[in-house]
């Protein structure tokens, strides 16, 4: 027994120093050495902003703030205005007054301009006029019935645009009582024979300018012969 005592004793058991030499390796083993893979910078988990996150940069100069945002560019479709007629800018601005409403019973020299037409001149006297009380969109017309020392009338009908490379328009007819000519007299006969009476100067101004409400206004001008009357 003194034999297996000492030999106990020479050879102390070896597991205890095992198990925590195992235990130290262990928890070495557990420890997983670092790789390029997940070594990451303190930042890389945070993502780039984009144009919807991004904030705008200020600058500070001399003591104000300059943000930096991109310029605004014009549209491309846009176009500049056209130019305009100063001299119908002016006349728009007077509307409804025209410039020769003063000569209205005056008997003078007058010249009436028509489109594609020999020109119209003759010794007589307006009438009368009419035009727009504005012209918002710078087109206007403006009528005009005149009378002829012969007993003939004249009517007149003139568009206006303020634009300058819009040209302005006259149209013109004659209401002749007793026409000499020819075409003219069987013209006459034709509208006559459609008619109860013969038709006078106010029927052709009707239908020169039609009944629209600046006709109307012309027409007032005249008095109440272009009004039916009923009984």
């Amino acid at each position: 027994m003194n034999s297996e005592y000492t030999d106990e004793v020479s050879n102390p058991p070896v597991r205890s120093r095992q198990s925590s030499d195992d235990s130290q390796d262990s928890g070495v083993g557990n420890r997983r050495p670092a790789t390029d893979a997940t070594r990451q910078p303190p930042d890389a988990t945070r993502q780039p902003a984009d144009d919807t996150t991004r904030r705008e940069a200020t600058v500070i100069v001399r003591g104000e703030t300059v943000r930096d945002e991109e310029p605004k560019s014009a549209p491309k479709d846009q176009k500049s205005p056209p130019p305009v007629s100063e001299a119908k800018v002016k006349m728009q601005s007077r509307l409804p007054a025209l410039d020769d409403d003063s000569d209205a019973g005056v008997q003078k020299e007058i010249t009436v301009i028509r489109d594609g037409k020999a020109d119209l001149s003759f010794t007589g006297q307006l009438l009368a006029s009419s035009a727009p009380a504005s012209a918002p969109k710078g087109q206007w017309q403006e009528y005009r019935i005149y009378e002829t020392n012969g007993g003939k009338h004249v009517f007149s009908k003139v568009t206006r645009n303020i634009i300058a490379e819009q040209q302005d328009t006259h149209e013109a007819d004659i209401f002749d009582p007793a026409p000499t000519s020819v075409p003219s007299q069987l013209l006459r006969s034709a509208r006559d024979l459609t008619r109860s009476q013969p038709m006078t100067w106010r029927d052709a101004a009707v239908a020169f300018f039609g009944y629209d409400p600046l006709a109307k206004a012309l027409y007032r001008k005249l008095g109440g012969q272009f009004e039916d009357r009923i009984s």
